[in-house]
């Protein structure tokens, strides 16, 4: 029987504070950005599972990340939040931060982004 890993390899990725900045500002509700900080880990434990060996490869997977934070959207809109400006950037940069973080400092954060339609 397999089990799911529970902690993630990568210990910049580990002691990350994902999200920080919404985290900091109470016009973003808690539960949503707790639903993309998910997002931003799970896409953490998909890159030390399948070890993208391009960033064509990173990018698939940072795209499929991507349309779950466009499905979350709904979230923000039922709570009178929205991703606007600051999230957009937050979200982009956590983004960023994680390509790096696995050894991807050629990404573009637009283009591990570019599903997006916030």
């Amino acid at each position: 029987m397999a089990t799911k890993q529970t902690h993630l390899n990568n210990e910049k990725a580990r002691n990350y504070p994902f999200l920080e900045e919404m985290y900091a500002d109470s016009y973003y509700p808690k539960k949503c950005v707790d639903k993309g900080k998910e997002i931003l880990i799970d896409l953490c434990f998909q890159i030390e599972a399948s070890t993208p060996g391009n960033l064509d490869e990173l990018y698939e997977l940072t795209h499929a990340a991507t349309d779950k934070f466009n499905d979350l959207q709904d979230c923000f809109d039922e709570n009178d939040s929205e991703i606007e400006t600051v999230a957009r950037e937050s979200i982009g940069a956590n983004f960023g931060f994680i390509a790096r973080a696995y050894g991807f400092e050629a990404a573009d954060t637009e283009a591990l982004i570019a599903t997006r339609d916030w």
